[in-house]
């Protein structure tokens, strides 16, 4: 399991390093880890509402009964 912590603390170290990198011109002065961290928490969260919402949708639209219903012609379906 030790391995696996490690490989997971170099690939947020990896990350830190990408986003201070990325915001660091962008906000016109250096960044530390923790701002890097923040911002990179605070990015991903906007994602994951932006899926969420998407996800919402999605579910919505598929139990939508308004639409209309194709009629049936009596035949069988075979999906596979």
């Amino acid at each position: 399991m030790k391995r696996l912590d490690a490989a997971n603390d170099n690939e947020v170290g990896q990350q830190i390093a990408r986003t201070r990198e990325i915001w660091q011109p962008r906000m016109g002065h250096d960044l530390n880890d923790e701002d890097a961290r923040q911002i990179l928490h605070s990015v991903t969260g906007f994602f994951g509402v932006l899926a969420e919402w998407r996800r919402a949708e999605l579910l919505a639209a598929a139990n939508d009964c308004t639409a209309p219903v194709e009629p049936n012609d009596g035949g069988v379906r075979h999906d596979r």
